[in-house]
């Protein structure tokens, strides 16, 4: 399995890297689209579609949106659609703390699930543009990725060493208290050293980003929490097969999903 995961990581890499150090912002944008639709068919299957036909049209749905939060960044209307996204994961923080009565109770419909599919992914692939398209572009993508896979390696070192409290039990078993700490602080550390490089030395106010980063930090982890919830719903252990050891794209983006439009709003609201 850590063979296949390595593999897979190494040819990805590239793929992804190459377009968010060479392409325009508008290309990069459409590049992200495939992976965002290749998200969407796998969510289409956690919504509980089951016929082709119903699993392709939602695929035009999210496209649609799109085009549509793209359309709006050029009318200088990026905010709201951030905005949209930012309140989708605080509700995904409550769906997490009230399950599995919640769902018990009041399982989410299908036009429910679509929904909140929509707000899982547009938002997040229209940040990450805006990020790509301000000063330093690529160099603030690779900062948010530093941000949830620090948060991702911390919490599972921290986790095996001090693991003793359960973050979610209901949720991800296999999460805990001291992981999630333990992935705070390494993230907020590499933050912490990479800023000045990333958004220059000098020119920003510490307090205000690294507040901004401990935000970010913190809805990475419900954003990997949405996920296994909605797959513990399913019952199933992965979104998907696409990536070998890594299961589907959905298992490996859920937290830059939450983290892209988080980081992107705050930068813009504080200037940075």
């Amino acid at each position: 399995m850590l063979k296949q995961r390595v593999i897979t990581a190494l040819i990805l890499l590239p793929l992804i890297l190459g377009p968010i150090i060479w392409f325009p912002t508008p290309w990069l944008y459409v590049f992200l689209a495939g992976p965002g639709l290749i998200a969407a068919w796998e969510w289409t299957a956690l919504m509980g579609l089951s016929t082709s036909t119903a699993r392709f049209g939602y695929l035009a749905l999210v496209a649609a949106f799109l085009a549509l939060a793209w359309y709006a960044a050029t009318l200088d209307r990026a905010v709201g659609v951030l905005v949209l996204g930012a309140a989708w994961w605080i509700h995904a923080l409550r769906l997490i703390s009230g399950y599995p009565d919640n769902f018990r109770s009041r399982p989410p419909a299908v036009a429910t699930m679509a929904v909140y599919g929509l707000l899982m992914l547009v938002p997040a692939l229209l940040g990450l543009a805006l990020l790509h398209g301000a000063a330093n572009g690529p160099r603030r993508i690779f900062f948010l990725f530093e941000l949830v896979w620090m948060a991702d390696i911390g919490a599972y070192f921290a986790g095996r060493r001090f693991g003793r409290r359960k973050l979610a039990v209901e949720v991800s078993p296999g999460k805990s208290v001291e992981g999630a700490i333990g992935g705070f602080v390494a993230a907020m550390l590499v933050a912490a050293l990479s800023a000045p490089w990333v958004f220059g030395a000098g020119r920003f106010d510490w307090l205000p980003l690294l507040l901004l980063c401990a935000l970010v930090i913190g809805v990475s982890i419900i954003g990997d929490l949405t996920e296994s919830l909605f797959k513990r719903h399913r019952g199933v252990k992965d979104s998907g097969t696409l990536l070998p050891g890594h299961g589907g794209v959905l298992d490996r983006v859920d937290s830059v999903l939450a983290a892209a439009p988080v980081l992107a709003l705050g930068l813009l609201l504080a200037g940075i």
